[in-house]
């Protein structure tokens, strides 16, 4: 007996972080989520499985656009064609869609109740499933106390949508322990919310299965769904299946032996290179690439990001222009430390002393508390939608005082360079 366990499909929510570039696959990112849960119904049918679970956040929040519904209800129809039926609980993000109160979806999919935990049972397969869905977004109470024996002699299956213990980059929703869940006596849990596939093996199996399709740059990797297979009411293996149709990745460059961003640009290429052989051939791939390590090259690959960022794209485009877009280019590398051999140089010995100054600059209160409201100021007047296109930015102005030490660093560099250049121009 096997079943697809899937959850965080959230449909029609957008590709983030390359939708405002002029190279961009616009409409490879428009449809990418709907592309990754076709694909998954369409593994369905070949697996040819006895029936999908899926934990959670069908929907992305309180959208009104029913066409995102009507996709979710032919995807539906197609399994039901199969005989594939569908159990399906809604999460936090399912709580608050327009849709998830107002469709009708076809017979084979069966909704778990979200007043109290209940019990679907496959009867010729010996297969109790247990589940509660959210009524509301903000569920923050443990769920789990209300979830129903085990059937003696089935194979239970728990099907919760929560962060789990230790989960902090997610909302506590329905939080709970996994001493919880196997103390429970299920065989299997199918979890949900948790956007990275997870699992724990042993008598219990307990498994997030991720997202199915990466939209932004901190959903990096391969993204799917997982194949459980079961025999005598025991789980005997869970196979991931990779379902996304465009992959985030993050290149981490070292350019502690280039002397020049043209050496930078060069590894940068390389790096790319290899993404490409490794990566599915008919995959497309979105990369931020970010140099790092202390160089010779750092002050101009800071001086001219512009300059620097086209130069990495050119290097993708000549690699393949259909397959490898450059998301973001980011310089977090750090300058050769200075030496400043002749004491008898005025010009060195001032330029020495005011990178110093510099440097020593975060450590004053009053100058941050003056950087800190001037960066405000700033950020304030930004448009909304410049603030969500540029992670940077938003972080920057939601947390500016622990940025405060990074920028100077990032900075200083480039200011000694500047100040340097203008000296000898003078001289």
């Amino acid at each position: 007996m096997r079943f697809i366990h899937t959850a965080d499909i959230h449909l029609d929510s957008p590709l983030r972080g390359l939708s405002s570039y002029p190279d961009a696959p616009a409409d490879r990112l428009r449809t990418a989520t709907r592309d990754a849960f076709h694909n998954l119904v369409s593994s369905a049918l070949d697996e040819q499985v006895d029936f999908m679970v899926i934990a959670g956040d069908v929907y992305d929040g309180d959208w009104k656009d029913f066409n995102t519904g009507l996709f979710f209800v032919r995807q539906m129809g197609r399994l039901r064609q199969a005989g594939i039926p569908v159990y399906l609980l809604y999460g936090n993000h399912d709580a608050e869609s327009e849709m998830t109160r107002g469709l009708e979806l076809p017979d084979n999919v069966h909704v778990f109740s979200s007043r109290k935990a209940e019990t679907y049972r496959i009867e010729g397969k010996k297969v109790a499933l247990h589940g509660r869905s959210f009524k509301v977004a903000a569920t923050t109470e443990n769920l789990l106390p209300g979830y129903p024996d085990p059937i003696s002699g089935w194979l239970n299956i728990g099907v919760l949508h929560t962060a789990l213990e230790g989960n902090t980059e997610h909302a506590k929703y329905a939080p709970c322990s996994v001493a919880e869940l196997q103390a429970k006596g299920y065989q299997y849990w199918a979890l949900g919310h948790v956007h990275e596939h997870w699992m724990l093996r042993g008598d219990v199996t307990i498994a997030y299965p991720g997202n199915l399709q990466g939209r932004h740059i901190r959903e990096l990797g391969a993204r799917g769904a997982l194949l459980v297979t079961a025999e005598d009411g025991e789980i005997t293996e869970v196979d991931r299946l990779e379902v996304d149709v465009l992959r985030w990745h993050a290149l981490e460059i070292d350019i502690s032996a280039v002397a020049d961003l043209r050496g930078a640009v060069r590894l940068a290429g390389q790096a790319m290179e290899r993404l490409l052989e490794a990566a599915p051939a008919d995959l497309p791939l979105a990369v931020r690439v970010v140099f790092k390590g202390r160089s010779a090259a750092h002050i101009e690959l800071m001086i001219d990001e512009g300059q620097l960022r086209q130069e990495v794209i050119a290097q993708a485009v000549a690699l393949d222009t259909d397959r490898i877009w450059i998301e973001k280019v980011r310089v977090a590398s750090e300058a050769l430390l200075a030496t400043h051999a002749s004491s008898e140089d005025e010009s060195l010995g001032a330029l020495a002393e005011l990178e110093s100054l510099v440097l020593s600059a975060q450590d004053d209160p009053d100058f941050v508390r003056s950087l800190q409201a001037d960066w405000q100021a700033l950020l304030e007047k930004l448009p909304h939608d410049v603030l969500q296109s540029a992670p940077d930015l938003s972080t920057l102005r939601q947390d500016p005082l622990a940025q405060v030490s990074t920028r100077i660093r990032q900075a200083s560099p480039m200011l000694m360079a500047r100040v340097g250049q203008d000296a000898r121009t003078s001289t």
